[in-house]
């Protein structure tokens, strides 16, 4: 189950690098922003969820498969 969170990890992560490359298409102000602080990135999916759905939703994928892994992984 641990490579699963490493995968899960790994989607997420790719998610952020795809949110990030949609708020440096859009502008540099928004690159850096989101690049810099977090609130700036959930401000950016809420104006720009066009160009931003599909970047947040692979992280939600990724959180997905981290809690699926965890939960079958642990000790009851």
């Amino acid at each position: 189950m641990e490579v699963l969170v490493y995968i899960g990890v790994g989607v997420f992560i790719l998610g952020g690098i795809g949110t990030l490359i949609a708020a440096f298409q859009t502008s540099i102000l928004w690159g850096v922003g989101c690049f810099l602080l977090y609130p700036v990135a959930l401000i950016f999916l809420i104006f720009y969820w066009p160009q931003a759905k599909n970047p947040f939703f692979l992280q939600l994928a990724g959180c997905a498969v981290i809690f699926i892994a965890s939960t079958l992984g642990a000790d009851l």
